[in-house]
């Protein structure tokens, strides 16, 4: 598929990491006008004490008011097992649309069953205003935004390119990062390298904004780097490392892995786009199924 890419169109990205959470959310402007996109939202989570705060997410709602911003979307590149989305909650705030991929329906399926969710629970994306499908271009003011279908990870990954800056989600990490794990429920080694494949068919100098950095080896976090550098000196991919190669590597690796602190939660509130499941009373609650994942 041919991608409508604007290179000459530079929007103006800020970004917010979450220390507990080793996230980075974005806001994306347009570069002559207050629209904007907010990628990859934060809802605070103390599970230990089952309490939600908002913090993360304030500090974006403070910043697009002081810069009068107007927003037009809030985009989950995927459904998220580390952190939970505030995107309900900004949009009460701001407005914008809340979109993810048109595969979350998959993934609603998957873990419906994982959490024993009843006929309530909609599997259809319903939840969202917005289901991408790959090539699915959209506005941002005089901004035009394009969705492109990157599963592997999860079946509904999908990078997020408006104009010469693209917000990869898990996809890929900074370089000496490599890229996402495959083994929790839908996720392909296979598939994600081809999906890795094309976003490195993107022009060198498309610049790639990351959802996750750890520091590796100690160094600063870091969240932007371009599709030259990725080809250059991921450690999952720079010399021509083949399909095969790669999926051997991601496998071996993913094997060692734990499952992230916040996955019961997040999978839970993520695949209802960031609403927290509720008891018969109304009150907010979460489930943790044994054995389950």
């Amino acid at each position: 598929m041919s991608y409508p890419v604007e290179m000459n169109v530079t929007p103006k990205v800020t970004a917010f990491f979450d220390e507990a959470t080793n996230t980075i959310s974005y806001v994306v402007q347009e570069p002559d006008g207050p629209a904007c996109a907010i990628i990859d939202t934060v809802l605070d989570i103390d599970y230990a004490a089952g309490r939600i705060t908002h913090d993360s997410a304030d500090k974006i709602i403070t910043f697009v008011e002081a810069e009068e911003l107007e927003v037009a979307w809030l985009i989950e590149t995927h459904v998220h097992a580390d952190h939970l989305s505030a995107a309900p909650y900004i949009q009460e705030r701001l407005g914008g649309k809340i979109g993810i991929g048109e595969k979350i329906t998959e993934v609603q399926e998957v873990f419906g069953k994982v959490f024993n969710e009843g006929t309530e629970f909609q599997r259809d994306g319903s939840q969202f205003d917005a289901l991408f499908t790959d090539g699915d271009t959209y506005a941002v003011g005089a901004m035009t935004g394009f969705a492109m279908a990157t599963p592997g990870h999860t079946p509904a990954c999908m990078v997020h390119v408006l104009g010469n800056a693209a917000f990869v989600g898990d996809t890929l990490f900074m370089p000496d990062g490599g890229s996402a794990r495959c083994d929790f429920p839908g996720g392909d080694a296979g598939q994600l390298y081809d999906s890795i494949q094309k976003v490195l068919s993107l022009p060198d100098q498309m610049r790639l904004f990351i959802c996750h950095d750890y520091g590796p080896g100690g160094r600063a976090i870091a969240w932007e780097t371009t599709v030259a550098e990725q080809k250059a000196a991921n450690i999952h991919l720079a010399g021509g490392t083949s399909r095969e190669e790669f999926i051997r590597t991601r496998e071996s690796r993913d094997a060692t892995l734990a499952m992230p602190k916040l996955i019961i939660p997040s999978l839970q509130v993520n695949m209802r786009a960031g609403d927290i499941p509720k008891d018969d009373d109304g009150r907010p609650v979460l489930k943790v199924p044994l054995n389950g994942l």
